[in-house]
């Protein structure tokens, strides 16, 4: 079974709150096996719109992303990130198929 992913671009509207969204969101993400492999890094936007910050979090099963997103334990979480900022977030199954150069 594939991994998934949630893929964040964020723009911080209200740091200080939105530093409290990060705290508590730890113990949602690990309930459901979530790993963080983006979170605000360095980054270059060679083509597209971007936004100042980018997240992916990495879930054991696109059925567990979706649950943790959806979760009581996660909602009172989207809205203290709605407001602090302005995000566009994407749930995306992963590929375990054949890689260039592995056929």
């Amino acid at each position: 079974m594939p991994k998934a992913y949630w893929i964040a671009r964020v723009d911080v509207t209200d740091i200080d709150t939105y530093k409290l969204y990060v705290q508590r969101n730890d113990a949602v993400f690990a309930k459901f096996g979530g790993r963080f492999l983006v979170r605000a890094g360095q980054f270059e936007n060679p083509e597209g719109s971007s936004r100042g910050r980018n997240v992916v979090i990495e879930f054991p099963s696109y059925e567990v992303a979706l649950a943790c997103y959806r979760s009581p334990e996660y909602a009172p979480q989207i809205a203290l990130r709605q407001s602090a900022a302005e995000a566009d977030v994407v749930i995306v199954e992963g590929y375990d198929g054949p890689q260039p150069g592995t056929q």
